[in-house]
């Protein structure tokens, strides 16, 4: 493995009895790279995210960040939670629901974890969380407990709190797909500043527009599979397989019946 490589997904495959829902997935990831994780509902975009961050454990294959495997001791042994948070720490995950604890403010959703993982005090984490709100642009939203925020100001509170880990790496899965399409741009414009900083990034996306100009490359999957995969302006300007050109082309057909 290359300096440069900061995650290897090795031939990867995740089965639920006999279905297969990941099938020998192999990619790459470079440090500061993103990579948009495109195909129809069901191709295992999502599974793959899970399994990278162990919350789907593969059952085939392997995950390495920084040449280390995720979720796994030297010996084979699976690792316990305890055992695997410090990996899991390095891995800031968006979910398509922002699973805010209801209870806490938005400053106290983000200042938890710095706290029980990074060992950050009361005082170093509030200060934390609210200079992370102020960069999603929330910072006068601190206090407000998440009820009372809208879908993409709690989205935009859940990318905060990914930040707060200081990961290595982000995985974001559909982070607009539960929003109204108002409120869509305000969590996309949140995401493109992150990868301007240069970010290492795995992104599950519908939004083909923004895959385009965020991600250096893409990787089409379908049926557990990858299909196809390449610089993103290529693939999605110039596909080669006939399921992603099919894809595509059902996309423009539902664009042009919406609009």
């Amino acid at each position: 493995m290359t300096a440069d490589i900061l995650l290897d997904v090795a031939n990867l495959g995740k089965s639920y009895g006999n279905l297969d829902v990941l099938k020998n997935v192999s990619f790459t990831l470079q440090r500061g790279e993103r990579i948009a994780l495109i195909g129809p509902s069901g191709s295992g975009k999502s599974t793959c995210l899970r399994a990278i961050n162990y919350l789907a454990p593969p059952t085939a294959g392997e995950v390495r960040l920084e040449g280390q495997v995720i979720g796994r001791c030297l010996d084979g042994r699976r690792m316990t939670d305890r055992e695997l948070a410090p990996q899991r720490a390095e891995i800031g995950m968006v979910f398509q629901h922002f699973h805010l604890w209801p209870h806490l403010s938005a400053r106290d959703n983000i200042a938890l974890q710095p706290r029980k993982v990074r060992g950050l005090t009361k005082a170093e984490a509030a200060e934390l969380a609210l200079s992370l709100l102020t960069k999603v642009h929330l910072g006068h939203k601190a206090n407000e407990m998440p009820h009372r925020l809208s879908g993409g100001q709690q989205q935009r509170v859940a990318i905060a709190r990914a930040l707060a880990q200081r990961p290595k790496l982000l995985l974001f899965d559909e982070p607009t797909s539960a929003l109204d399409p108002e409120l869509v741009g305000e969590v996309l414009t949140v995401i493109k500043a992150l990868a301007a900083e240069g970010r290492a990034m795995v992104l599950v996306t519908h939004e083909i527009a923004f895959a385009r100009e965020v991600a250096d490359r893409i990787v089409f999957m379908d049926g557990g599979r990858i299909i196809e995969e390449g610089p993103a302006r290529m693939v999605l300007d110039n596909p080669q397989a006939p399921r992603l050109k099919q894809f595509l082309a059902s996309l423009s057909e539902r664009e042009r019946r919406d609009g």
